[in-house]
């Protein structure tokens, strides 16, 4: 149903589009106010049709825009934003990444790049723990 609907309001923005340009404007802008039309219908009775077309099509969208937004509310649940902010300082700090290889498992770009070469991939040491300052 909301699919429908979705087509439905689309619709009604074209329409309503075309018909406000169609509009003859105060200087005369995009209007079919001149030329070729004075024998379709005359000046007033064309801004009248114009103008009622377009109040119905805004009437429309609105209301679809309406049972749109009340269909989408409809399927939400309730939640609060402080729901999130309850968690523990110590449960916030990310863990570190495990030693999972950027690029896949032939390991890094620029492994890949020393393998081609044909130079073994240089091996970072592995990190040490924190210095302590030693007097001498």
């Amino acid at each position: 149903m909301q699919a429908v609907l979705i087509v439905v309001h689309l619709l009604i923005v074209v329409a309503l589009v075309g018909l406000i340009l169609l509009q003859r404007s105060e200087g005369g802008g995009l209007g079919l106010g001149g030329g070729g039309v004075q024998g379709f219908m005359t000046g007033r009775g064309q801004a009248n049709a114009l103008t009622r077309a377009t109040a119905v099509l805004a009437g429309g969208f609105f209301l679809t825009s309406l049972v749109l937004s009340v269909l989408a509310s409809h399927n939400r649940t309730q939640r609060s934003i402080l729901d999130g902010a309850a968690t523990p300082a110590s449960e916030s700090i990310p863990a570190a990444p495990q030693s999972a290889p950027i690029g896949g498992p032939g390991g890094g770009v620029l492994n890949q790049l020393n393998q081609l070469q044909g130079g073994a991939p240089a091996a970072p040491p592995p990190p040490s723990g924190p210095q302590v300052p030693q007097s001498k």
